[in-house]
């Protein structure tokens, strides 16, 4: 399965919705605070370590970034939120933008929430979730497990996993360290993508 996702390449970035490819195939899109290892966690999925630039930088993704698996599904990057130094301007573009994108976006199969395991879910996270959750699939991923105990983890996960209170949604961690957890992180994109 994982070969599939090896195969993963850039195809086009939007700024603008009519930039946006067509509305049709699977998607499963990635979203998340600043810094909270999306970019680095697309790249582990597919195993390319430059498919999506990482920065040490907040709010590098600025973009809407489209990557093809096979014909008609893809990963979709979505610009990160919640930091500060970003203009007013391009933070209300990009809430416009990225609601649009999740509550009318027919293609999309669910949505991956990436979130720092140290620092949980977020206010800002909480609003994503609580404005695509029921409308669509959602999978929390918690990046930088590798930075706690099995046992702190496992706490975490239990605990994000009653706050979602939806049997649809779903709960892993993943440390791009050593891969731990990338093998739930695969099953669930493939399947929401009909992969394999």
């Amino acid at each position: 399965m994982s070969n599939l996702f090896q195969q993963a390449q850039y195809l086009t970035s939007a700024f603008e919705l009519s930039q946006i490819l067509p509305d049709e195939g699977r998607e499963v899109a990635f979203a998340g605070r600043s810094n909270s290892g999306k970019s680095s966690a697309i790249n582990c999925l597919t195993h390319q370590k430059k498919l999506c630039k990482t920065s040490k930088t907040p709010g590098r993704t600025q973009l809407i970034n489209f990557f093809g698996i096979e014909e008609s599904r893809r990963l979709v990057d979505l610009p990160g939120y919640g930091f500060a130094k970003v203009p007013t301007k391009l933070r209300e573009h990009w809430g416009t933008v990225l609601s649009t994108f999740l509550l009318e976006r027919k293609a999309l199969e669910g949505l991956v929430i990436v979130v720092d395991i140290r620092r949980g879910i977020s206010d800002i996270d909480q609003a994503l979730i609580d404005l695509a959750g029921h409308q669509i699939d959602l999978h929390i991923l918690l990046t930088k497990s590798d930075k706690l105990s099995k046992a702190a983890i496992s706490k975490t996960m239990s605990a994000v996993k009653r706050s979602l209170g939806d049997e649809r949604h779903s709960v892993s961690s993943l440390s791009i360290l050593n891969r731990q957890g990338l093998d739930q992180l695969e099953t669930k994109c493939a399947e929401w993508l009909a992969l394999g």
